[in-house]
């Protein structure tokens, strides 16, 4: 499969690192305003030890995982907007827009006026696309004429994953989460006039409070929780490792602590791609370089009073990155079988 990609940020780097390790994909071209030294030293600095790359010209050049005789060369572009790419010329099958900066149908739409068939964004949208797809949530909901799909986000997937594998098993009355997010690119090392007062606030010195729209995306591709869900996020002074404390509200005072543990324990064995479990004693930094959208950590579960539930559950961007590629792999099976 033919992919394009914009933006050559951390998500950019990790989805470059699992193509270049899965003979599924090929990454053809790839649009970032970066200069193509620096671009090739980030993604060595995080990824060299598993994924070798060299820059010849505006190319970045690297063997195909386990096949030393099978070298790849991914051009490098540098354009602003989605209209200044030529992807017809890669003859594209897909293209990832991972800029988190063209968040809607029309800054969108650009990337099929010239030669994208299908974009996929890979955060949450600022309006309604053709489809959102949370991959083991809602993969029948992908129909073969979807052209701008979103991918959601690693909280979206945790939460609607995690209300998933209850929900299969028992009725809930309401669930909340606070998502203890790790700093993200677009917030400021000092303290720095913005949009948002307490985003204004320096990223490294504090905890910082922040919307989340995760529980509205979760309700729209799980329809079951409509009107069910809320949440909140703090963003926290950590790189990496993010942690969902999700409370719900059963239906049924009988359900145990052990009883939702179990339901994730099966949802592990069953999809383990998906949903990991632990029991061990694990921190922030412990969850790097985990692949599942959701671990959960199964010595956080506990019962409060009659009907509440409370679950910890970890997730990374890594794990992220892999579910966009696994949309796009799903995309890709629907367009092969039509």
């Amino acid at each position: 499969m033919r992919i394009g990609l914009m933006g050559f940020g951390r998500i950019g780097r990790q989805l470059f690192a699992l193509a270049a390790q899965d003979p599924r994909f090929e990454i053809v071209a790839i649009s970032d305003i970066g200069d193509p030294g620096i671009l090739r030293h980030l993604f060595h600095r995080e990824h060299g030890q598993h994924v070798p790359v060299k820059l010849d010209g505006n190319y970045l050049v690297h063997d195909l995982a386990g096949n030393n005789k099978s070298a790849r060369r991914t051009r490098i572009l540098s354009a602003k907007r989605p209209g200044e790419i030529p992807w017809d010329l890669f003859d594209v099958d897909l293209v990832v827009d991972a800029t988190n900066r063209y968040l809607d149908r029309k800054s969108l739409q650009p990337h099929l006026e010239h030669g994208a068939s299908r974009v996929l964004l890979s955060t949450f949208p600022t309006s309604a696309l053709d489809r959102m797809i949370v991959r083991g949530v809602n993969d029948a909901d992908a129909r073969a004429d979807d052209q701008l799909v979103s991918a959601g986000s690693a909280t979206t997937s945790a939460m609607a994953l995690a209300l998933k594998a209850i929900t299969d098993r028992f009725d809930i009355a309401h669930a909340t989460m606070t998502s203890i997010h790790a700093y993200t690119s677009d917030q400021t090392l000092q303290d720095t006039a913005g949009p948002d007062y307490r985003r204004s606030r320096s990223g490294a010195e504090n905890i910082i409070p922040n919307v989340s729209l995760a529980p509205f995306w979760a309700q729209h591709v799980l329809p079951k929780v409509a009107g069910k869900v809320s949440g909140y996020a703090l963003n926290v002074p950590v790189k990496s490792g993010s942690l969902m404390d999700l409370n719900i509200a059963m239906s049924d005072s009988s359900v145990s602590a052990e009883d939702i543990a179990e339901a994730f324990d099966d949802a592990a064995a069953a999809h383990p791609s998906l949903y990991a479990v632990t029991k061990d004693p694990i921190v922030s930094s412990d969850v790097r370089g985990v692949t599942q959208s959701m671990l959960v950590d199964r010595s956080g579960i506990m019962k409060a009073g009659a009907n509440l539930i409370k679950i910890l559950i970890w997730h990374e961007v890594l794990g992220h990155a892999s579910r966009i590629l696994d949309v796009a792999k799903l995309y890709d099976d629907l367009d092969t079988s039509h």
